[in-house]
């Protein structure tokens, strides 16, 4: 057989692999966007805020979160699920949302964590959580993406 074609009860989906990555950075970020609403899960819950360094709420007791927090988790979330239908699209969400916490890594080394500046809000804890997202999103971006050849 050539090269290019698969074998007898195998199937090749060009673009699978991203598509699948997407679908799982997606869920991940869906079910820690919840998470970080449940009580337990999410200590001193009731001293969660909207925005800002003030808020005292830890998503496992390790990483800080505020109502905004948990809405841009929810949201990159529903973003990575509806991405992960195309190859590009998925390429986009994983290397575009990697871009975006690698400047948010930054913007977390930058800012004192409680600067009023800091509306997300972050923590050690979230700035080297950020720092491994921006990387695995964006190196899994390009090395999952379907070479032009596997498109034909």
């Amino acid at each position: 057989m050539s090269k290019g074609m698969p074998t007898q009860g195998e199937t090749r989906v060009p673009g699978k692999p991203i598509r699948v990555a997407a679908l799982v950075y997606g869920v991940v970020f869906l079910l820690v966007g919840l998470l970080g609403f449940i009580p337990g899960v999410t200590t001193n819950y009731g001293q969660m805020q909207f925005a800002g360094h003030e808020s005292e709420a830890f998503l496992l007791g390790i990483f800080q979160v505020s109502i905004l927090h948990n809405l841009l988790h929810l949201v990159l979330g529903a973003a990575g699920v509806a991405m992960a239908r195309t190859a590009s699209a998925a390429k986009a969400f994983l290397v575009g949302g990697g871009f975006l916490y690698l400047l948010l890594w930054f913007y977390g080394l930058l800012v004192d964590n409680e600067d009023p500046t800091n509306i997300v809000p972050l923590n050690d804890a979230d700035n080297w959580l950020h720092l491994v997202l921006a990387l695995t999103m964006v190196g899994l971006g390009f090395i999952l993406a379907p070479s032009r050849e596997a498109r034909r």
